[in-house]
């Protein structure tokens, strides 16, 4: 009974693989790792990126529903690479024809206001798992960074926010001008800003997100 069952997981498991891990082209030494430094492929003639599947040697064990490897768009981050997201730059064609990537990127303070998008990863060389060694893998943020700290343009505006050198850090230069002109307002427009800044009202001018960690 509980062999029959274990088979029958493995089944399912391995249709929904196949339908959700897509294969895709791997844009080597480019994206996201998370990785420790790899092992040498010397060590596993037949699990890296160039191994062949075809050869008696390297078998790939997908089709058998007793196969006790992890299918390798199952595996956890640490075990796989991935590329940045495709950047469409707007072209709706482009992004219908690919099927994944970022029409544009628009930051949101909060995850849910964030798009999101698939992006292809390979496992790790050395890394043991069944099928193709790259996927499609989403939940990837269509976010940029711009070099933009939270913690920084706060102080800015508390200690510098009467002559709008937190506008000015922002790209709002037309407002950070009006705001040096009146001396932040009279400090009514200093105070205001402040507020903006902490509610996450008042984010960079590009549309990027704040720098994580700082």
């Amino acid at each position: 009974m509980k062999r029959t069952l274990f088979v029958y997981l493995c089944l399912v498991m391995g249709t929904s693989t196949s339908s959700w891990a897509q294969e895709c082209t791997f844009v080597k030494g480019v994206g996201v790792h998370w990785q420790k430094p790899q092992a040498s492929v010397d060590q596993c003639p037949c699990y890296h990126g160039d191994s062949s599947s075809t050869s008696e040697q390297c078998v790939d064990p997908s089709d058998d529903p007793t196969n006790p490897l992890l299918p390798c768009a199952f595996l956890p981050k640490e075990f796989i690479e991935c590329d940045e997201p495709v950047d469409h730059k707007g072209n709706v064609t482009s992004y219908e024809t690919l099927g994944y990537g970022c029409l544009e990127f628009v930051g949101g303070q909060r995850w849910e206001d964030v798009n999101k998008t698939r992006v292809c990863c390979r496992a790790l060389d050395c890394i043991e798992c069944s099928g193709n060694r790259t996927f499609l893998r989403g939940g990837f943020p269509c976010i940029k960074y711009s070099n933009h700290y939270f913690l920084t343009t706060l102080l800015y505006s508390v200690l510098l926010g009467f002559i709008g050198l937190d506008r000015f850090c922002l790209g709002k230069t037309g407002t950070g001008v009006g705001k040096l002109l009146t001396l932040g307002g009279m400090g009514i427009w200093w105070v205001i800003d402040i507020i903006l800044l902490v509610t996450g009202r008042m984010t960079p001018e590009d549309g990027s997100n704040w720098v994580p960690y700082a």
